[in-house]
């Protein structure tokens, strides 16, 4: 009896290593620098579902960077908190400006 527990012991512990090594692969790993601009994922929105709502809030400064994953931020009116480094991307500026924005759908070519 001890023979086979110490079997399926084993092969838990293979099944395992390999489902690690699985989920390691797809996780990308970001780089962030002191004094960059990066976006947040709000994952709250999922339970209020809004198709053009976007899930991404910011830009929000890059305070410091810990070693094990984690990232304090700051916004605009100078409150820290951290956030994981899988929940934030990097902020490529533009000259977009989302209140002054206005399209014109009756024209369709």
């Amino acid at each position: 009896m001890d023979e086979l527990r110490n079997y399926a012991y084993e092969n838990a512990q293979i099944y395992k290593e390999r489902t690690n090594i699985l989920h390691d692969k797809h996780i990308t790993r970001r780089k962030f620098v002191v004094g960059q601009q990066v976006l947040l994922y709000n994952s709250r929105l999922r339970l209020f579902p809004n198709k053009l709502h976007s899930r991404w809030s910011g830009p929000f400064m890059v305070k410091r960077v810990f070693s094990h994953g984690a990232v304090k931020i700051i916004n605009d009116d100078n409150r820290t908190f951290k956030a994981n480094s899988q929940k934030l991307n990097h902020y490529m500026r533009g000259d977009f400006n989302k209140h002054e924005a206005s399209f014109n759908l009756n024209t369709i070519e």
